[in-house]
């Protein structure tokens, strides 16, 4: 009927989550890198300071990830924009950035991103785990080749000795009459 002590307490704790204030909160829909509205005076000649905003320079852009294999449309700013180039592509910047400075949309991408590659690499782990089963059975039929062959050659081996030893010892000629010689 009533909610208990810890029920109260983890609403408590949600409802302050959910208060803390985001002074720029269009920061949490793009790939921002950390930029923020700025504060700051206007200083005219007569040195009557007014108050002033600079935001950061965002601009919408599609970026290729080739763990999603598309497209991705998003909004960044242009230091996003330069550290993506320097890790080299969207897939990159976004597994090795510090979550603090991806924002809500960069931890978004991030997970489908990781989810992808996690796939991926299911996929060419099984793939790898079918050819080493080929590869195996290859080598076991390959060997068994081998030991047939080894085997075949050592009856023939056999074989030899047995008949000269016959032909020596004359086991073979007691069944078979020689002819008499003529003198």
């Amino acid at each position: 009927m009533f909610p208990s002590l810890p029920t109260c307490a983890s609403i408590a704790k949600m409802a302050s989550i959910a208060k803390v204030s985001m002074p720029f909160k269009r920061s949490q829909e793009g790939l921002f890198h950390g930029k923020l509205k700025q504060y700051g005076n206007n200083v005219p000649f007569s040195k009557h300071k007014t108050r002033r905003t600079w935001l950061p320079n965002v601009q919408s852009k599609r970026l290729v990830s080739d763990a999603l294999g598309k497209e991705v449309k998003v909004k960044l700013t242009t230091r996003a924009l330069k550290t993506i180039n320097k890790y080299g592509s969207i897939d990159q910047y976004l597994l090795r950035t510090k979550p603090e400075l991806l924002g809500w949309e960069g931890m978004r991408l991030r997970i489908l991103v990781r989810e992808q590659l996690d796939a991926k690499r299911a996929v060419e782990e099984a793939a790898e785990k079918v050819q080493a089963k080929k590869k195996a059975r290859a080598q076991e039929k390959e060997e068994k080749q081998k030991r047939m062959a080894v085997s075949e050659r050592a009856q023939r081996a056999i074989g030899a000795r047995r008949a000269v030893a016959a032909g020596i010892l004359g086991e073979g000629t007691a069944a078979t009459p020689r002819p008499a010689s003529t003198l």
